[in-house]
């Protein structure tokens, strides 16, 4: 089964934060770390996986923090899964001799085509617009 790790959810809402804040700004850890109400060091290994990819830079001191790497509208959920999943696949890493067949072989194939054209269609600056959308909805009773 195709499970997306809590890891891999972050880093979609982290990547969202910085795309909030522009190309230019860096948003501190500690920022990042309280509006996710996640621990600092776990929310770093998300971002050194981030960082690795090149999805996201880095910078200390400080007006230290993290910023996109590139344009908001260049990323895709599928690139930002991807540098945290791997690649994006219901059947794993491993393929089972004994499961191979040519129906059987096209279903999966069909699968794992139609999972990553559907993450790969959808830009951060996309998520960006429909989360300010929602936000719009927030009351208190």
């Amino acid at each position: 089964m195709l499970k997306i790790s809590t890891r891999g959810q972050y880093a979609l809402l982290i990547m969202m934060d910085l795309a909030e804040a522009g190309d230019e700004s860096y948003i501190p850890l500690k920022t990042l770390s309280h509006r996710r109400n996640l621990s600092v060091k776990y929310l770093e290994q998300i971002l050194i996986h981030l960082g690795k990819s090149g999805l996201v830079i880095g910078s200390r001191g400080t007006n230290g923090g993290y910023r996109l790497s590139r344009p908001v509208n260049d990323y895709t959920a599928g690139d930002i899964l991807r540098a945290m999943e791997g690649e994006l696949s219901p059947r794993g890493a491993s393929e089972n001799n004994h499961l191979e067949s040519e129906g059987n072989d096209f279903f999966w194939k069909e699968f794992t085509t139609n999972i990553n054209n559907f993450v790969d269609s959808i830009t951060l600056d996309e998520l960006v617009q429909k989360n300010r959308a929602f936000v719009g909805y927030d009351y208190c009773i």
